[in-house]
């Protein structure tokens, strides 16, 4: 019989080793959480002596709250400042090594870039004066703060309430040097925010001296002019260190506005902005007023320079245009002969400018753009804003604004080119694509319509239709661009309907291949480029590539037989040329944000561009409005004096006698309507009472018995 407690065999070493393992894990975790449990009790007992109670609880939460606070506004903060300071990446200390002096169509001197930015006096060599002055006007407080003025943006504030207006700017001399070092002029939350961060770069990397350095040689001075030194010699002929006070007076004014200020544009304004300076220079604290007495009661006078204003927009772009052009040649020295012509520079300044004046505030907008292209190609004009002097941004070549139906130009133009016709009939019905369900400008459908009337009423759901169902995004995007877009266009199904951004230069150059028998490639800006010697380094006829069909001549006579028929009939009637035919197409965004007319002759071709640059909608404003008046007055402008060239498919450059008779029963039509509206919209003049009691009044005249005619003595004696 075998004992009960006697194992049945011996186990092995493995077996054994296990055990043991298991024995000193299981009282090794004992020891590790008694141990623990020890700690804890300890900890806790000893962190109770700090148990705060009562009000000093209430500040230690706070102080917890305002720890995690910071933390998170700390991580938000980083998130901000990181696209401020990719703005730094670059070369920015780095100046321009052209030099460039820029000449007209007819070889009048317009300007100059590069060289008159380069010249540089040091701060320590400028006459105290014209140190004094520049702080007392812009910074104050320049050398006590780090970038970020707080006080100086508290009384900027304070006298602005007061003033119910912005009569003060609280920008620091280090945040507009951030500005013009790396931002644009847009007035932008995210612009505001980089600014400030900049500005906090700028102090940390930077001197006092060398802030203050930058600032006074890269800041905008007016007539064509960057820097002080080139400031002084253009509107005194003397360098900076040889200036009086009342000459540096005027020159400090011209930071807030130089456009408006220039004094060889407005004399009598630079020299009431330098009475201003004055005023500030006392203010501060910096001179008395015995010292500025004798600059007060002689104020400075310039050098005659004309009242030609420098078509700086233009010489921007064309700067861009001469560096990109003489890159590999190794001249950066050159002359260069431009496209540019001065009378339709002033026309399309001129229209922008009077009709945002006249209907500004109607339609709340302020800005706008403007592009001149000859059918050659030759840029004429370029209007970026309506003041370079207050924004050098320039909204005509940098500024990328949703075409709207603009761009529906692009999109028959593809249509055409596949084998639709404008005869071709097309559904206007309610189309749903992947979700996006797009509505046409009155919420109502046509039913089945030609391709021509869906475009000259500027239908929604056709070109979306074409697009959907017989071209794809990918064709339309590649034909815009073929046309001479330049601006990265999005591949969306909304792209249709014109919601890629596209600036007004892109706009010009696309419609241009419909006034050049649909050829593109011959938009340019510089005709030749020659060193001082008179070595031609380039020649536009010679060097450039030469143009190239992208319309077939069937797809253009389409096109143009369309086209033509916007202003006649269409949305465009505003922009009707006297006797003159013309082609063109609106457009308008969502929120009414930007307004376009694009049109051409046989002649021209010019973008007009409408908008904010806060991106803040207008009132109601499309592109038949206000873009197609200045269009129309422009190009008034544009035909006087000039041979009239046929649009190519269109017979001949003149209006039809029967087409002027329907455009101008349109044109009877839309003024009832207007008028309709006005006098629907029309606040009543008296009220209602005084209404009710003048038509008593009139109804008892009427009913008052006639007066009998007085004969005889009667009459002698009334007499």
């Amino acid at each position: 019989m075998t004992e009960p407690f006697e194992p049945n065999r011996k186990r092995g070493p493995v077996a054994a080793w296990l055990l043991a393992l298991d024995a000193w894990l299981d009282s090794s975790l004992y020891e590790v959480g008694f141990a623990a449990r020890e700690f804890w009790e300890a900890a806790t007992i000893f962190f109770r002596r700090f148990r705060v109670k009562g009000w000093r609880r209430w500040l230690f939460e706070l102080a917890g709250e305002g720890f995690t606070m910071g933390a998170a506004g700390s991580v938000v903060l980083l998130a901000l400042a990181l696209p401020a300071f990719q703005e730094t990446g670059g070369d920015w200390r780095a100046q321009d090594d052209f030099a460039v002096t820029f000449l007209d169509r007819y070889g009048n001197e317009i300007g100059q870039r590069g060289i008159i930015q380069r010249d540089s006096v040091p701060v320590d060599a400028m006459p105290d004066p014209v140190i004094k002055a520049v702080l007392a006007t812009e910074d104050r407080r320049f050398f006590d703060h780090y970038g970020i003025d707080v006080l100086g943006l508290a009384r900027a504030l304070t006298e602005n309430v007061r003033a119910n207006s912005v009569v003060q700017g609280g920008s620091s001399i280090t945040q507009q040097l951030a500005k013009n070092l790396f931002l644009s002029n847009e007035r932008t939350l995210e612009r505001k925010v980089k600014e400030a961060f900049l500005s906090l770069w700028l102090e940390a990397n930077l001197s006092k001296k060398e802030i203050l350095q930058l600032y006074l040689d890269r800041s905008y001075m007016g007539g064509g002019t960057f820097g002080i030194e080139a400031a002084a010699d253009f509107y005194f002929g003397k360098s900076v260190k040889d200036l009086n006070l009342a000459e540096a007076a005027m020159l400090a004014g011209l930071f807030k506005a130089p456009t408006k200020y220039a004094p060889h544009i407005n004399l009598p304004a630079a020299r009431a902005r330098a009475n201003v300076v004055l005023t500030n220079l006392v203010d501060s604290g910096f001179m008395t007023e015995g010292q500025v007495l004798q600059a007060r009661l002689h104020p400075a006078d310039v050098v005659d320079r004309g009242e030609q204003k420098s078509p700086d927009y233009f010489l921007d772009w064309a700067f861009e245009e001469v560096k990109r052009i003489a890159a590999k040649s190794g001249q950066h020295s050159l002359v260069a002969h431009t496209t540019f012509d001065a009378n339709l520079q002033k026309a399309a300044e001129e229209s922008v400018e009077f009709h945002l004046r006249q209907y500004g505030k109607e339609y709340n907008v302020a800005e706008g753009a403007v592009v001149v292209i000859e059918t050659n190609g030759a840029v004429r004009a370029i209007v970026g804003g309506r003041d370079y002097g207050a924004s050098q941004f320039n909204r005509a070549t940098k500024a990328l604004r949703q075409a709207g139906s603009s761009f529906k130009a692009y999109v028959y133009a593809t249509a055409m080119e596949h084998g639709f016709k404008p005869e071709s009939a097309i559904s206007d019905g309610p189309i749903n694509w992947g979700g996006w369900m797009p509505k046409n400008y009155g919420r109502s459908y046509s039913g089945k319509i030609t391709l021509l009337t869906a475009f000259v009423k500027s239908i929604n759901t056709v070109p979306v239709r074409l697009a959907k169902d017989y071209l794809s995004i990918p064709p339309i995007v590649a034909m815009a661009h073929a046309m001479g877009v330049e601006s990265p266009l999005e591949s969306f199904k909304t792209t249709v309907l014109g919601t890629s951004g596209m600036t007004v230069m892109d706009q010009a150059t696309g419609y241009s291949v419909f006034a050049q028998n649909g050829f593109a490639g011959s938009r340019h800006g510089i005709t030749q480029l020659v060193t001082h010697t008179g070595e031609v380094v380039y020649d536009f006829g010679k060097d450039a590539p030469p143009p190239h069909r992208v319309l077939s001549e069937q797809a253009l006579k389409s096109m143009n037989s369309m086209l033509v028929q916007v202003p006649e009939i269409g949305t465009a009637r505003r922009a009707a040329l006297p006797n003159i035919r013309s082609g063109g197409k609106t457009g308008t965004t969502q929120s009414y944000r930007d307004a376009w007319y694009v049109g051409f002759t046989g002649n021209y071709t010019a973008a007009v561009w409408l908008g904010n640059d806060d991106f803040s909608p207008s009132r109601n404003m499309t592109g038949g409005s206000l873009p197609a008046m200045i269009w129309q007055r422009l190009m008034v402008y544009a035909h006087q004096n000039i041979d009239l060239k046929p649009i190519p498919g269109i017979d001949h450059p003149f209006v039809d006698p029967k087409i002027a008779a329907k455009a101008g029963e349109a044109e009877k039509k839309l003024a009832a309507e207007e008028a309709a509206k006005a006098e629907a919209d029309r606040p009543p003049v008296l009220s209602s009472r005084t209404t009710r009691l003048l038509r008593e009044l009139s109804g008892i005249f009427r009913s008052a018995p006639a007066l009998q005619p007085r004969t005889g003595p009667e009459a002698l004696s009334a007499l």
